[in-house]
């Protein structure tokens, strides 16, 4: 007595066309795009007021006053 054997599916060949393939998901996350734009943002605004340096006087820049107030609507 001869036990059952499973045949797979043939591999694809001249006479039988390949399967398609599904195509991948291109959405992007929304976090994807605002992050790389906030950080861009936020180098440019350092950038720009670099020029202005309060270090020795003891003067709190505007880019820092500015980032607290993120941090407090933030957090």
């Amino acid at each position: 007595m001869s036990a059952p054997t499973r045949i797979g599916p043939l591999p694809p060949g001249p006479s039988r066309p390949r399967p398609r393939a599904t195509a991948p998901s291109t959405r992007l996350h929304w976090w994807a795009l605002a992050l790389p734009a906030l950080a861009f943002g936020l180098l440019l605004l350092l950038l720009a007021g670099s020029g202005e340096a309060h270090a020795a006087t003891g003067e709190v820049s505007g880019l820092v006053q500015v980032a607290e107030q993120l941090l407090r609507a933030v957090g």
